[in-house]
């Protein structure tokens, strides 16, 4: 197996455990309040379901994705998409600004969100211990549409703003090098394209579906 495809394995591996990892922290949480008060276990026994259904579809769609299926995908709202991503982010994390309108898009409702999910982490790990303004926008060309993440941190350095999507290149310490080529790899089965925009300040990242 080459070095690449060990890194493919490895970015599909790791996004399943860190998702399965999250929904099984809820699914507890939840099974023990419903277990406390079991005439007011509706709400906890509903995360529970939300959440299992959450991580059986991440894990249908990463393999759908390693196996070069077609994505099953439906029209949701981006501010949607972008509230799912956020979802996984801690309190704090960053100060989001959006300029989406009502804008819907085609996407699978567990993939996409984790490309934003992403850029917004590594924003806000980039920026720490500040806590980095993120602006999300998104504009219509023709029958594509183009979003753009930009942020006021410190930017992707330039010894590595040319390879930023290849698998195992980080400018963070202990950083696995795999999110951003994972996130390129989501976005092409869309159909899209996924690439560093130049920048004054920080970074901005460009998705066009």
């Amino acid at each position: 197996m080459t070095l690449r495809e060990l890194a493919s394995l490895g970015e599909v591996s790791a996004e399943i455990a860190h998702e399965l990892r999250n929904a099984l922290l809820v699914i507890s949480a939840s099974a023990y309040l419903a277990a406390r008060d079991p005439a007011a276990s509706a709400p906890h026994l509903a995360k529970i379901e939300r959440n299992t259904r959450a991580a059986q579809s991440i894990v249908d769609g990463m393999l759908a994705l390693v196996r070069g299926d077609a994505l099953v995908t439906e029209e949701l709202p981006l501010r949607a998409v972008l509230a799912d991503a956020r979802a996984g982010l801690g309190d704090g994390a960053a100060i989001f600004e959006d300029h989406v309108d009502d804008c819907i898009i085609h996407a699978h409702a567990a993939l996409l969100p984790r490309v934003f999910r992403c850029l917004y982490e590594n924003a806000s790990q980039a920026s720490a211990p500040a806590t980095p303004r993120i602006i999300t926008t998104a504009t219509r060309e023709g029958a594509r549409t183009v979003i753009e993440v930009s942020d006021d941190g410190p930017g992707v350095p330039e010894a590595i703003a040319g390879s930023v999507f290849e698998p195992l290149v980080s400018a963070r310490e202990g950083g696995t090098g795999l999110g951003l080529s994972l996130c390129r790899r989501i976005v092409a089965a869309h159909h899209g394209v996924l690439s560093l925009e130049p920048a004054a300040q920080g970074a901005r990242f460009r998705v066009v579906i």
